[in-house]
């Protein structure tokens, strides 16, 4: 395991500056990204994101064992959740309760589960497990957690949602590595990666950095094409619908002789 995680440790070992001269610091973070920027195109099927860092350290290591969790988070946003239910024999919506506050996606990835390496008061301090990450202040009915339930529910099954409870792995306690696999239809913007050691489940060191997701080429014209001048865009949508129309009905007549 310490092969794979030294081959992208020595690019970061070179560009890694000098220890100042002063008073031992404890244990901090050194880190890097296999990527900071992510292209979003018309053949883009999503893309792997490896996080890869060590400890430095200015004193003997310190007793009781090192756990890392890595989290990547991107941008967020306001979702309205609404709850069904069968009325006169028709589903009709009942509740909603509005979020102030959820990930567009979230992956957090640790080298025990959560529970083991972080005790709740820090994942309240530092909003580092799912639920910690989405933020529902407006919630004044009912059932609220209910509604933040089922949303980390849809998106877990969407793959936007993950928790990999030993998807980050660290080394004699000085090199670690986790891995991330980000779907196909993410959200354009900034995705920010958080790092933190732990020690008996508080937080000794962490460290951020970010990930520029947009879109680029044909995707990029869409998307502003639709923003900016949103008639164009549907007379071209509706042009491009009707061409491939033709085009199909074309190719069947052709079949049939």
């Amino acid at each position: 395991m310490i092969r794979r995680i030294l081959a992208p440790l020595l690019a970061l070992a070179l560009l890694a500056p000098p220890l100042p001269a002063q008073e031992p610091a404890g244990e901090t973070i050194v880190a890097g990204l296999s990527q900071t920027r992510i292209a979003i195109t018309t053949s883009f099927s999503g893309s792997d994101v490896l996080v890869f860092g060590a400890v430095r350290r200015e004193a003997p290591i310190p007793d009781g064992p090192l756990q890392v969790i890595v989290t990547l988070e991107g941008p967020a946003e306001q979702v309205t959740v609404r709850r069904k239910e069968r009325v006169a024999g028709i589903w009709i919506n009942t509740d909603a309760v509005e979020i102030d506050r959820a990930p567009s996606f979230y992956s957090v990835a640790s080298s025990v589960p959560l529970r083991e390496a972080l005790t709740d008061t820090e994942d309240l301090r530092y909003s580092i497990s799912i639920p910690r990450a989405i933020r529902s202040v407006g919630a004044v009915i009912e059932g609220a957690p209910t509604f933040v339930e089922a949303l980390i529910r849809i998106r877990e099954e969407e793959a936007h949602y993950v928790d990999e409870p030993a998807g980050a792995e660290i080394a004699e306690d000085t090199l670690f590595r986790a891995q991330f696999r980000m779907p196909a239809d993410l959200t354009e913007g900034t995705y920010l990666t958080r790092i933190f050691l732990t020690r008996d489940g508080r937080v000794v060191d962490s460290h951020e950095t970010a990930i520029d997701v947009r879109k680029e080429g044909l995707e990029r014209w869409l998307f502003a094409l639709s923003r900016e001048q949103p008639p164009l865009y549907g007379l071209l949508s509706l042009f491009i619908a009707v061409a491939l129309g033709w085009a199909a009905s074309a190719g069947f007549r052709y079949l049939r002789r």
